[in-house]
């Protein structure tokens, strides 16, 4: 496996995902001399570079999403690994190899499989979502919540990722509510001191146990129409809302190889990150894991390639 340097020779490993996970899994199997192939959709980074803040990923205080990707990127990028920004459309295994195939055309083969695909956004399901998508409909505080300065917003959602939206639209919006089909919020502690914090200031406001049944507006959001009255009425004026509901596992390239999926849609994978399927392995949030975290997926990436390197040298890779 790690002599093989002939460009025609199939790659030791291909990595799908350039998430956080995907560029760790690189940069472990280039120290590993393996030869690597990193596919992935812009951004490269993966969801996390839409984070304003972390703060739970060793080593650092406080860093945004976007320098933690970039870091991890450019370590990958010490080795002789091989990124390139594209998305794969088709996964195949022919005899001994994986073919696979992307929307750019190309195809290549690899002797292993890492999927690091990570998750979509999962949709509210309600008229007006698609047809507003952008036009006061948002999944990114960080990457949107500048166009609402002194506007009033809402965040959809009760978990600890909707409060961090809340939180961040807090610096531009003038008041930014949260609706929650939930009793309580599902913040982690720090979040939830923030969060009382800016509801004492007026800056924050929780609507519990409310659904939104449509978003209404014609060029951009005006108001959400919900299940029950809030302050006497069901329709609630807004310029914008942010949907955080949680997430969907991109899966589906895994089981056209025969990888086994949960009911949730997630790979399901062992604690070396193996699939059911011989020399297939999963990491980060696509798998099945109950704690997903980038620190988390980080460690199963790197678990992932030292099984995949186990692997090639006992199949003479």
């Amino acid at each position: 496996m790690a002599k093989q340097k002939n460009k025609n020779e199939p790659f030791d490993i291909i990595i799908i995902g350039a998430g956080v996970a995907g560029l760790a899994a690189a940069m472990y199997a280039g120290r590993m001399n393996l030869k690597t192939l990193v596919l992935g959709e812009s951004p490269v980074g993966g969801v996390i570079t839409t984070t304003d803040m972390v703060e739970n990923y060793p080593g650092f205080k406080k860093i945004t999403g976007l320098d933690l990707a970039n870091a991890i990127k450019d370590h990958a990028l010490e080795y002789k690994i091989k990124l390139e920004e594209d998305k794969v459309t088709e996964v195949k295994r022919i005899g001994s190899c994986f073919t696979l195939k992307t929307e750019e055309g190309k195809t290549y083969q690899s002797k292993t499989l890492l999927f690091a695909t990570g998750t979509r956004h999962r949709e509210l399901g309600v008229p007006g979502e698609k047809d507003l998508a952008n036009r006061g409909v948002h999944r990114c505080a960080l990457c949107d919540g500048a166009f609402y300065k002194n506007k009033v917003v809402a965040v959809i959602g009760g978990s600890d990722s909707a409060a961090k939206e809340a939180l961040v639209l807090t610096q531009w919006a003038k008041k930014v509510y949260i609706i929650y089909r939930g009793e309580k919020i599902r913040a982690e502690p720090v979040n939830q001191k923030r969060i009382e914090d800016k509801i004492k200031q007026k800056k924050i406001e929780i609507i519990y146990s409310t659904n939104v049944k449509e978003i209404k507006g014609d060029n951009k959001v005006t108001a959400v129409i919900l299940d029950k009255p809030y302050a006497g009425k069901k329709e609630f004026l807004l310029d914008a809302v942010f949907i955080e509901i949680g997430f969907v596992p991109l899966s589906d390239l895994a089981k056209n190889v025969g990888v086994a999926i949960n009911d949730k849609g997630e790979i399901i994978i062992n604690r070396n990150a193996e699939t059911n399927v011989p020399g297939v392995y999963a990491a980060g949030d696509v798998a099945d894991t109950a704690f997903k975290q980038a620190i988390t997926g980080v460690g199963e990436a790197v678990l992932a390639v030292y099984s995949a390197y186990k692997y090639l040298g006992e199949n003479n890779g």
